[in-house]
């Protein structure tokens, strides 16, 4: 009699499994797809504004417009980046010199002032851009029609 620690072929013992279990993996690699499908149409890029309500049909959007946006406290973003008021004339004029988009959407906040709103699209009519809109909210219907 031998002292093997593993039964022979045959003999009605343990053989081994030479195969990779790939059951665990397959449930790791779902769950992260689950997770990333609920987590992704909560990812939303831009700076956060409480955008005033239009009750004008939505127009359809061109491929690549520059965004500008202003803030509550009357900063100005140029496609998110923060940009002094006193620098927004010359970015712009670069950006419009090196053929960026023709068309610039402008996103004010509800609570900013009309004058700051007007000083940002001089900025930008100065600049040499020619198609020029501000953005809103769809303004909510109302409960009855």
């Amino acid at each position: 009699m031998s002292m093997s620690a593993s039964p022979r072929p045959g003999e009605g013992g343990y053989q081994t499994i030479s195969e990779i279990n790939v059951t665990p993996l397959v449930d790791v690699m779902l769950v992260l797809l689950i997770v990333f499908m609920v987590a992704a149409p909560l990812m939303t890029v831009g700076v956060p504004l409480d955008m005033p309500d239009a009750k004008a049909a939505p127009a359809d959007l061109p491929k690549d417009p520059l965004v500008i946006s202003v803030d509550a406290g009357g900063k100005v973003f140029i496609r998110e980046a923060e940009v002094p008021r006193g620098e927004l004339s010359a970015r712009l004029s670069a950006l419009q010199q090196d053929g960026g988009a023709a068309t610039v959407f402008i996103k004010g906040d509800r609570r900013i002032d009309y004058g700051s709103l007007m000083e940002v699209m001089g900025a930008v009519q100065a600049a040499g851009f020619t198609r020029v809109s501000l953005l809103a909210d769809d303004a909510p219907q109302p409960a009855g029609g």
